[in-house]
């Protein structure tokens, strides 16, 4: 065990620049929880910068719970300290506790709930292809409708009535009706985690918080057993490094100030010895007397059993280096290393190698005694949270919002109101103190002028009968004129006693009371009709509700600053749900928890770390866009423009922007329609029309038809007579053709016989030249042969072909 100090000594942060493992040393987080002690509990002069933040914190609860400190008024209505002639109540009038609660409660009344966009590739595509789809319908609407006509297939996958007719309303269509189950699955776990948190009551703490405080803090962690656990985390108990960011988002560490028992210690570090925790026990008193924590909370929990402890978590970065081996098959292997590995270029290129390197966000977790240098734990943060599309950030733990800081100061609205809730309670003890002096109204009674009297009875007028006289009935006895006659100065013995010197001064405090409720309600803008205290009995009810709307816009930065952080905490649950899905133990029971509330998105759950959501707040609206919202309703439904069940569709949605869309489509398909049913209206009477002329039409035509027929009738007896006419002359020209074709025929037959009797003489005559030819040639054969001598081939007859020559001699 190291030396152990309560002095605060000058410590700065640790360089970033070390190595992972001097990262990961108890001495560095040790330096680190160092540094935030000496940021935050360095003293100046009797206070330092955690406790003087606390015991701002404190003083502004006080005031927002009634409960003020009342030692400043009675300093400013003493005396040198004497109060000994003052009787008054100092109890403060509880002024700003009603405006607090008319913030916080207005700000319930806005409901809002995350809802989940599917954004990874596969989502997209899915996206688009339904898309695609319905693009595809809408362009074949009119061919698709009359194959249905024709086949009555229906071949739409939606009702045709429901498709959109152009892209707007196609853009409307995809953001109110297409809903991924696992954007449903995404969106149930979301809400479940927050319900199993009851984060509704943790935000009405938030939201006290920010109008007492102008800070709400909370935090998201993953407990094993129990799970996503979303707590409230005060303000006052809280460290963190400087920031001008009100959304606190460049912020490197956080830290929160806890006093627990000695013997939670044990289960914090079970190393710890008797003796480490005695001085951990002699040290932490001391750290109370050093700081004098006690004036700070009141109570006897800071004894020699208890210890101050620091949980601060520190952002800082790791390196994630890999040895890529080139294999010898062309694959590779990679090998992790740690970031001392750095070899030469030259030892790569042999050894056939490369490094491989990113640096990533961490954050580390660490436990310090305070006043000590004691770190009981120190290491890297378990299941931190990264998003899929930028994995080298962690997000922190805390969620933090501070709507009005500036340069670190921050500004709250019950510290706007303070000034003036402490002259409004000194106005009501100056206003005790003057009624406390004020005397009701007396008598004067003139004892000489009542011994004038004589009442006639012979008893004296005494003051009491003259009082009783007076008080009973308003009447006073008195003479003018002594017993002696002389004129009697106290003719009327009983004079009236008005004391109105403490009216003006009541109505004048009592104008400074209502003055300074004013000035409470202009720097908050929180005017009469938010809060109806003194409603304007000639204004309309609508005037009033607009000026209570407009003072909502005095705090919707403490509205946007609860939405940021849901908004944020829904982002840390979506990333803290896929890795519980993908790598945790607490898978099954995490899926059956959701599963309770809607089974039949168990099987879309078990694969919710598979894609990467958007997360975007749907915010329910204000009273003042609800009535514009209704207005334009109401106008439409007064004109006709949409039915009743439109309205009601329109009213049913949140998003102001999507009703307003939904309002003018559904006005337009209505305009369509009634356009349509006109059209249709106009078609049937032209049908009835063109039946009406076709009746007539037919009717002339049935008599022209009859008539027609008629002449037909007598056509075609004429037409029969000249048939058979024209068939006896065809009968008589039939037969006188065929004799003279058979005539005909004959002399053909006559003329092809003297052609073929002439074409058989010619060849005969060709014969015997032939057989003529082949003897000579045989001759002229034989002559060469045997060497005869020439032959003579003339015949003694002059004929040619059988035909003598000299036939044809002339004679």
């Amino acid at each position: 065990m190291k030396n152990v100090t309560i002095d605060i000594t000058s410590s700065a942060f640790p360089s970033q620049l070390a190595t992972d493992a001097e990262k990961a040393s108890e001495q560095f987080g040790l330096q680190v929880g160092q540094a935030i002690q000496y940021e935050w509990f360095r003293k100046d002069g009797n206070n330092c910068r955690y406790y003087g933040q606390w015991k701002e914190f404190h003083r502004l609860r006080l005031y927002a719970r009634g409960e003020q400190p009342v030692g400043k008024y009675k300093n400013e209505l003493s005396i040198n300290g004497d109060l000994s002639y003052l009787n008054l109540d100092w109890t403060p009038v509880p002024i700003i506790p009603k405006f607090v609660d008319i913030i916080v409660n207005g700000m319930a009344d806005r409901l809002f709930k995350p809802k989940a966009y599917a954004q990874d590739a596969m989502s997209q595509s899915k996206r688009s292809r339904y898309q695609d789809m319905m693009e595809t319908q809408m362009a074949g609407k009119e061919i698709l409708t009359k194959i249905q006509d024709l086949s009555g297939v229906d071949p739409f996958m939606m009702n045709p009535d429901e498709l959109p007719n152009d892209d707007e309303e196609l853009s409307l269509y995809m953001q109110m009706n297409y809903k991924p189950a696992i954007e449903i699955a995404e969106e149930t776990a979301i809400n479940t985690v927050f319900d199993e948190n009851h984060y509704d009551d943790l935000r009405r703490r938030l939201d006290y918080d920010a109008t007492v405080l102008g800070i709400s803090i909370a935090k998201h962690e993953f407990l094993q057993g129990s799970g996503v656990q979303i707590s409230y985390v005060d303000p006052a108990n809280v460290v963190y490094s400087y920031t001008e960011d009100p959304y606190f988002k460049d912020c490197f560490y956080w830290g929160e100030i806890k006093t627990l028992p000695i013997s939670e210690l044990m289960k914090i570090d079970q190393k710890l010895t008797k003796e480490d925790l005695q001085e951990i026990t002699q040290y932490s008193q001391g750290w109370y007397d050093y700081y004098n924590v006690a004036q700070f909370y009141e109570n006897s929990v800071f004894s020699r059993d208890t210890c101050t402890l620091m949980y601060f978590n520190y952002k800082t970065t790791k390196k994630v280096v890999y040895k890529k081996k080139m294999l010898e098959n062309g694959g590779s292997r990679i090998i992790q290393k740690d970031d001392t590995f750095n070899p030469p270029t030259d030892m790569m290129e042999e050894g056939n190698f490369e490094k491989i390197e990113k640096t990533i966000d961490v954050w580390y977790e660490g436990i310090m005694v305070m006043g000590t240098n004691i770190l009981l734990q120190w290491k890297l943060s378990e299941n931190m949270v990264r998003p899929k599309s930028a994995s080298q950030h962690a997000i922190p733990n805390y969620v933090s919002c501070a709507p009005r800081m500036y340069k670190g100061a921050i500004e709250s609205t019950v510290r706007r109101m303070i000034p003036f809730a402490d002259l409004i309670q000194i106005t009501h003890l100056k206003l005790q103190q003057v009624i406390n002096r004020l005397v009701p109204d007396g008598v004067f009674i003139d004892a000489d002028g009542l011994n004038e009297v004589d009442l006639g009875n012979g008893a004296a007028y005494n003051p009491e009968d003259a009082l009783r006289l007076y008080f009973q009935t308003g009447s006073v006895v008195g003479r003018s004129f002594t017993q002696d006659g002389d004129f009697n100065n106290a003719k009327v013995p009983i004079t009236q006693l008005t004391s109105g010197s403490g009216s003006g001064k009541t109505q004048m405090l009592i104008g400074n009371y209502n003055h300074y409720m004013d000035m409470i309600r202009t720097v908050t803008g929180l005017n009469e009709a938010r809060d109806g205290s003194m409603p304007d009995p000639d204004s309309l009810v609508g005037l009033q509700k607009l000026a209570a709307l407009n003072s909502n816009t005095a705090t919707r930065h403490i509205l946007q600053g609860g939405l940021y952080i849901y908004k944020t905490l829904s982002e840390a649950i979506t990333y803290r749900i896929a890795d519980i899905l993908e790598y945790s133990d607490f898978k099954d029971d995490f899926i059956n928890k959701i599963g309770k509330y809607n089974v039949s998105i168990l099987g879309d759950i078990s694969e919710l770390y598979i894609y990467d959501f958007g997360i975007f707040i749907e915010v329910a609206p204000d009273e003042e866009q609800k009535a514009q919202l209704e207005a334009n309703v109401q106008m439409a439904l007064s004109k006709g423009d949409i039915n009743l069940e439109d309205a009601i569709d329109i009213r049913e949605i949140k998003n102001i922007k999507l009703a307003n869309q939904l309002l003018k489509q559904k006005r337009k398909r209505k305009e369509d329609r009634e356009e349509k049913m006109k059209m249709q209206q106009q078609a049937m009477q032209a049908q009835q029309q063109m039946q009406s002329q076709q009746m007539a039409g037919q009717m002339a035509m049935q008599k022209s038809q009859s008539e027609f027929d008629m002449k037909m009738q007598l056509k075609q007896i004429e037409t029969e007579y000249n048939i058979k006419t024209m068939q006896v002359e065809a009968e008589l020209k039939s037969h006188l053709m065929a004799e003279e074709f058979n005539y005909n025929l004959e002399l053909n037959n006559m003329e092809i016989g003297k052609i073929s009797q002439r074409d058989q003489l010619k060849e005969d005559a060709k014969d015997k030249r032939v057989s003529l030819q082949n003897t000579q040639q045989s001759q002229l054969l034989n002559q060469r042969k045997n060497n005869l001598p020439p032959l003579n081939f003339e015949s003694n007859e002059d004929s040619l072909d059988g035909f003598d020559l000299g036939e044809f001699d002339p004679r």
